[in-house]
């Protein structure tokens, strides 16, 4: 297929699954803490605005949910099937992290999320609530474990290799490892983003249709309000991200600035806004470049420098591109989201958050950007590790079954089409959720369909053709 080799198909793959895997808990980990916080306002002040609000995200976690679960068992058996040579080598390490994941925080989200759907009348207020919390603490910590997990992969210690494989000696050392404060700061924050600008997106674009305009103020005030806090707090924790990333995995950071060769005593590193990286002549193309720029991040001064991509041998870099485009894209998002929030802070001030359509227009295009701008994150990540599955432990190469091209291709070829057919139904079907809006005004006397006891999958977000 392509000329491409047989591990060449299992990681794309491997990337092509788990970039449809990370949306769904990214946006399961938000929409949780959301829905506690609505919960929790509708106990505090009883408006039944917070109360409409909460019932209507539900549904659309519900399906989220749903996708979520699905799509990690796949990622689950992958490890066996495609990588079965670094589960042999890392297993001791990366299997008991993965298991504590599923025995704390999946257990936990498993035992409290049908009180939570469909407990309404079943149990009390406050039960209830707390079931609605434990949940979002489960999200959280099911992140936690999988980040422990990768961030182990990309800076390894509190190990023995022993007969070739990799053996625990200090599990505190393991679990927090040098990245992991960093990769769980910028991955919690990150899926916040993404759910706030999902939130606002939906509030604008029924503002902007005059449909459930009360409630939909409501979400787009409350998604810039987050906004306004969480964006200039990723971009503080990712400037340290990327300063831990410099002192672990020097070449990374190097590809990320497309930095091939150090420059001349005092004249420090250019910051390269745009270019072309040619690995074969170990250059920039069509270059634009501030002077200092990247000194002036990376090493806090105008004429520091950094290791260049040419500092090691060709086969210990990685693919440039990928790199080094995935990080412009996110950057670039994440200004656009700065600029979103501090525009709707000045029209707040203003009172007319809710009457400028351009501004409008704006929040409902910048709804998927949390999510592009969190799987570029993870390109730039996990591209950016390349050639190593563990860093400076074990390469990629080293790391694989051995499949046969064909294999592969059939493997490959039959993801996409059932990823597609069967994501894309619950994509689709939960914008047609969002699409439909909130039943405003609910009444204790009335049908409540996420009371009733579901008598098929994903029942409880039913009313809604597909």
């Amino acid at each position: 297929m392509f000329d491409f080799s047989a591990i060449d198909l299992a990681r794309v793959q491997f990337a092509f699954t788990v970039s449809f895997h990370i949306i769904f808990p990214a946006i399961t980990i938000g929409l949780a803490s959301y829905l506690a916080v609505l919960e929790g306002l509708w106990l505090y002040t009883r408006k039944p605005i917070y109360m409409t609000l909460c019932r209507f995200w539900m549904k659309i976690f519900a399906v989220n949910f749903a996708m979520g679960v699905v799509s990690g068992i796949v990622m689950a058996y992958q490890f066996g099937t495609n990588w079965s040579q670094f589960s042999n080598f890392a297993g001791a390490i990366t299997g008991p992290l993965l298991s504590y994941e599923v025995m704390t925080a999946f257990f936990l989200e498993a035992g409290f999320l049908g009180v939570m759907l469909f407990g309404w009348k079943k149990v009390g207020e406050r039960l209830h609530f707390a079931s609605t919390i434990l949940v979002a603490i489960g999200t959280l910590i099911s992140m936690t474990w999988i980040l422990a997990s990768n961030s182990w992969m990309q800076t390894p210690q509190g190990y023995d290799i022993v007969d070739g494989r990799v053996v625990p000696v200090d599990w505190f050392k393991i679990i927090f490892n040098p990245s992991f404060p960093y990769r769980l700061a910028h991955m919690g924050l990150a899926a916040f983003l993404a759910t706030a600008l999902l939130v606002g997106a939906s509030g604008a674009w029924h503002i902007l249709k005059g449909t459930h305009v009360a409630v939909s103020k409501k979400m787009l005030s409350m998604a810039m309000w987050m906004l306004l806090i969480i964006a200039p707090m990723q971009v503080l924790v990712g400037d340290q991200h990327g300063l831990n990333t410099l002192e672990h995995q020097p070449i990374k950071v190097a590809a990320m600035e497309g930095h091939w060769h150090n420059s001349k005593p005092g004249e420090g590193v250019p910051l390269v806004l745009f270019g072309w990286p040619n690995m074969q002549q170990e250059r920039n193309d069509f270059a634009i470049e501030i002077p200092h720029g990247a000194s002036l991040i990376l090493t806090h001064s105008m004429d520091g420098t950094i290791a260049p991509l040419t500092s090691v041998a060709p086969e210990d870099r990685p693919y440039v591109p990928i790199v080094f485009f995935s990080f412009r894209i996110m950057v670039a998002l994440g200004m656009l989201m700065i600029v979103l929030a501090v525009s709707a802070l000045i029209l707040r001030k203003k009172g007319k958050i809710y009457e400028k359509k351009w501004f409008l227009k704006f929040c409902v295009a910048m709804g998927p950007a949390g999510l592009i701008a969190m799987l570029t994150g993870w390109f730039v990540t996990e591209a950016g590790r390349q050639p190593w599955v563990v860093y400076g432990l074990q390469r990629t190469v080293d790391a694989n079954s051995p499949h046969t091209v064909n294999a592969m291709t059939l493997s490959l070829l039959s993801f996409v089409v059932i990823y597609i057919c069967v994501f894309g139904i619950g994509v689709r079907y939960m914008l047609s959720l969002i699409k439909k809006g909130p039943a405003e005004n609910y009444s204790d006397e009335k049908d409540d369909d996420l009371n009733k006891r579901p008598s098929r999958p994903l029942s409880a977000a039913d009313g809604v053709e597909i």
